[in-house]
């Protein structure tokens, strides 16, 4: 790297922070089954300490995503929990609200047909804003499960016309420093028509809601040879990215660790970022989030792994030369405006790397640190424990 570069890179690093997610420390599965770990979380104590881990080890995930009817007990006080991320050393962080497990959501949430269901999502929501204001959150993340599975089973305009109304009402009760994320995904658990399928519909339900509302792009939640990088462009332009959901896939919402699949891809999206910094002289607000349960890999290293990744490609769009970029794009100079890409993203940002975990008093290695300090070992012998002593039965059934 030059020193240019390397300044570059660095300063970059400094402004960059990704929220973990809570269930991405509790034991997962899928469709067909769980796949227990010893270390994975038990309850909320757990997850805001295996946050606080990683936080501790790269220094740039300071707050904590959490899943309304997962993370918070009937009757407690919010702010109970909120204190008990900053003994971890981190910070309660975007409230998702829980609109898809529930047995009243079979046929649907903010698209049910019965105004008595709809209702009972908002008011969900509405408990979820005060839990927002309770423990000092920023984002409301919502994500739904809604659509239909058979041609004629819905009125499709009708059930875009419940989600407008329902969204207009929950932007209404946000506070002035509260924005609400809508995230779309194209299919799952709905295989003919999700109520909110792709960027578009997400786009004009959040204007529609309100200007505290933008789209959340999760990087699974498309098909195959989809231009994320270009939908990113399009919602900055239109100053509607609110945020990202980050994993990689190899169909769709695998929720495989960041660049597992296709690196090249996420650095891509970072570039449009930093293209749209350098243009407008100014880094757009972005929400950086985590996305993602392992079954497989161990919960907290895939984690360190997904950040550390996030960082390096983070860093590596950081240094490509724009100048240099706008003039081959000037003269129509394909295989230069190419290759400044390939040279920023083939570029080793180690030394960068290096030099911001040393100036934040962070370990050169943080998977390498965690594994060193025992965290896991520790932290599977006294789970373990617990659950004997709770009496907590781990089968093999299917779900």
């Amino acid at each position: 790297m030059t020193p240019k570069t390397l300044r570059r890179a660095v300063e970059a690093l400094d402004t960059f922070n990704v929220e973990t997610p809570s269930w991405g420390f509790a034991d997962t599965g899928t469709r067909f089954g769980k796949f227990f770990q010893d270390a994975a979380a038990i309850d909320m104590n757990d997850k805001l300490a295996d946050a606080g881990q990683v936080h501790a080890l790269t220094g740039c995930c300071p707050t904590v995503a959490v899943h309304v009817l997962w993370d918070f007990v009937a009757g407690e006080d919010p702010a109970k929990v909120a204190r008990q991320a900053r003994r971890h050393g981190v910070k309660i962080g975007a409230i998702n609200p829980n609109l898809f497990q529930d047995q009243q959501y079979k046929w649907g949430s903010f698209g049910h047909n019965d105004p008595k269901v709809r209702q009972q999502a908002l008011q969900h929501c509405y408990d979820s804003v005060a839990i927002m204001k309770a423990t000092g959150s920023e984002y409301l993340s919502l994500w739904f499960a809604d659509g239909t599975n058979y041609p004629g089973q819905g009125s499709i305009r009708e059930r875009k016309g419940y989600f407008e109304e329902s969204l207009k009402a929950l932007h209404k009760k946000l506070g002035p420093k509260q924005t609400m994320l809508v995230e779309y995904k194209p299919f799952e658990p709905a295989f003919y028509a999700t109520d909110i399928a792709d960027w578009g519909m997400a786009y004009l339900y959040a204007k529609k809601a309100g200007p505290r509302a933008k789209v959340l792009v999760d990087t699974g939640h498309h098909y195959n040879a989809t231009n994320i990088e270009q939908i990113v462009a399009w919602l900055l332009d239109e100053d509607m990215l609110g945020g990202f959901h980050f994993n990689d896939r190899r169909y769709a919402d695998d929720d495989l660790t960041l660049g597992s699949i296709d690196p090249y891809q996420i650095f891509r999206i970072f570039h449009e970022i930093h293209t749209f910094a350098a243009d407008r002289g100014r880094m757009p607000k972005i929400a950086y989030m985590v996305d993602q349960c392992h079954n497989e890999k161990p919960k907290v290293e895939a984690m360190i792994q997904t950040v550390v990744m996030a960082q390096e490609l983070y860093a590596k769009a950081a240094i490509v030369d724009h100048d240099a970029l706008r003039r081959a794009q000037a003269k129509n100079n394909v295989i230069d405006a190419e290759l400044l890409l390939k040279q920023a993203f083939f570029t080793d940002v180690g030394p960068a790397l290096a030099k911001w975990r040393k100036a934040n008093g962070l370990p050169a290695d943080p998977l390498a640190e965690h594994r060193r300090s025992g965290y896991e070992k520790t932290a599977a012998a006294e789970r373990r424990a617990r659950r004997k002593a709770m009496g907590i039965a781990r089968g093999g059934s299917f779900a």
